[in-house]
């Protein structure tokens, strides 16, 4: 059955594979973004998916993304929590900026999105979440002890807003992704890539960002209803939890 699905950050990397990949999948998609206004319009000339520009970091305004998507295409019953930021530093040099930066954006913004839609999904007796959270959530990692607590928190987020909503026919869950072939990744040296970070990979490649999207489909789907709570883990076999 075909269903609204609202992804933010879904016009670049994980995100845009995302958004195509639902629309494929038959849904009426809506894309957030933050600043990139060139490759938003790019994105949404290639797919017809429409875009939509607002601060996930912001409650106001995520309230007022979500009313001007529901009435342009209807009730979200999808919802894919994907935007995410980093501000690397080890810690006992990160400011206050950038550790408030990454947690309101990575953790706040689950809050932010996910109350604007919580209440209809209830009345509606359905809805489908998915939070994508992160390899480093789950392992720590040096330099991201901002994003690694933020992403490690949308796991706590899912697990506990899952419990509560398991009799009403909406479910939860939380997607880690390891190293994905985003245009971040591809700006690693070469030499870094392959000697640092291929090694810790059993699968010996990159993931890939339809991978991930074909997970997000799977459990924003019909046939996943009793799957709630869950962590599913793609990093090719670095990180087994």
């Amino acid at each position: 059955m075909a269903r609204v699905a609202l992804v933010t950050g879904g016009t670049r990397g994980i995100g845009a594979a995302i958004s195509k990949a639902l629309k494929a999948a038959g849904h009426a998609v809506a894309a957030s973004y933050a600043g990139n206004d060139s490759a938003a319009e790019r994105f949404k000339d290639e797919t017809g998916i429409p875009v939509y520009k607002w601060d996930v970091s912001s409650f106001d305004a995520c309230a007022a993304g979500v009313k001007q998507v529901e009435a342009d295409l209807g009730p979200i019953d999808v919802l894919i929590n994907n935007a995410g930021i980093t501000r690397d530093t080890a810690f006992h040099k990160m400011t206050l900026e950038q550790w408030n930066a990454v947690i309101n954006t990575n953790l706040g913004s689950l809050f932010n999105m996910t109350r604007q839609v919580i209440e209809g999904m209830r009345a509606r007796k359905f809805g489908r979440i998915v939070n994508i959270s992160s390899i480093n959530g789950q392992k720590g990692q040096f330099g991201q002890v901002n994003y690694s607590a933020a992403k490690a928190g949308d796991i706590g987020f899912t697990k506990a807003l899952a419990l509560e909503n398991a009799r009403g026919g909406i479910t939860v869950n939380a997607i880690c992704p390891g190293y994905i072939n985003t245009e971040m990744v591809q700006a690693v040296p070469k030499d870094v890539l392959e000697k640092a970070i291929l090694p810790l990979i059993p699968c010996n490649r990159l993931g890939e960002a339809e991978e991930i999207a074909r997970a997000v489909v799977f459990l924003a789907g019909e046939d996943a209803g009793f799957i709630t709570g869950s962590t599913l883990t793609i990093n090719g076999g670095q990180y087994m939890a």
